[in-house]
Order: structure tokens, then C-alpha cells, then sequence
């Protein structure tokens, strides 16, 4: 699928790669689409996103197999989703989500060694004819903007 890229993404098309693993990173550095983390897993914006709000939660521990979480990191990931959808639909309305997990490089997995859950608000009509026809996706709002609202209205 094609991408459509706005001005203010270009420090990730340009900038320097990350080395390592960016939900290791996001924790320790304190990366500024960090939404909020507890004891054991943390949640964050989606840098190339679906849909306008698209976040994930990850365990802080880096692991790629569902099996190995413990159950307070199954716990907080649970809680971190509901809380997350909860602010999705407060401050965004969609019509819909899409939760879920893409473990292991066929299933989808862009990142198949540190398991993370997606969170992908969804709209009637958000599959335009962008990605049937042309297979672009188009994310309506900046991120930072997003991740601004989903922090306040986690309170």
C-alpha cells in the first residue's frame, strides 16, 4: 500500500533511522508519542498509523511470543486497552475498532519481536477508494494532536 505523506512527516522519512527496538526505546528515552505506561506495559502512538488515533500497547520486557506474558502484563495490557478505547470514543466517536495482534512476519507483524496490540479506530466509509483503488491511506490528523487529546482525556 502506497502512503500519503504530510509535510510535518518528513523528519521520519529524512531523519536518522531508530537502531534498536522502539518500544525498548520509548520507555527508557521517553519518547515524546508515549501516551502512558504502568508497572509493566506501555502504550503509544502509532508512527506510521492506519486511521487518525491508531496506538499500541506493548509489555515493557522485550518478547515476541503471546505465551510468555505474565499475567500482570496480560493484566495492564487489558486495562491499557480499555482505558485507551475509552478515550478513542470520548474525544473521536468511531464507529468501530479494530483491536488485536499481528504475531509472527506472515501474519502482518511489521515488529514481530516485541509483541504489541493494536488499536485502530475505524469510521463508516474510512475505506474510501484511496486504498481500493490506489492503495493509499490518508490519516486526517497530526499525531501529536491526537496524542495530546487521547492524554487528556485519560486524564
Amino acid at each position: 500500500m502506497n502512503t500519503i505523506w504530510a509535510p510535518w512527516r518528513a523528519e521520519y522519512i529524512v531523519g536518522a533511522k531508530a537502531q534498536g527496538c522502539i518500544f525498548c526505546d520509548a520507555h527508557k528515552a521517553g519518547d515524546r508519542l508515549l501516551i502512558t505506561e504502568g508497572a509493566t506495559c506501555l502504550a503509544i502512538m502509532n508512527r506510521f498509523p492506519y486511521t487518525t488515533g491508531h496506538c499500541l500497547i506493548a509489555p515493557k520486557r522485550h518478547l515476541g511470543d503471546v505465551t510468555a506474558l505474565s499475567v500482570e502484563e496480560s493484566a495492564e495490557m487489558d486495562s491499557l486497552m480499555k482505558a485507551l478505547v475509552t478515550a478513542i470514543r470520548k474525544i473521536m466517536n468511531p464507529d468501530g475498532f479494530n483491536i488485536g495482534m499481528n504475531i509472527g512476519a506472515v501474519a502482518g507483524a511489521g515488529i514481530e519481536d516485541h509483541l504489541h496490540l493494536h488499536i485502530v479506530p475505524r469510521w463508516k466509509g474510512d475505506t474510501n477508494f484511496l486504498p481500493v483503488i490506489s492503495e493509499v491511506h490518508l490519516v486526517s490528523q497530526h499525531l501529536e494532536t491526537t496524542l495530546a487529546k487521547i492524554k487528556e482525556a485519560l486524564g
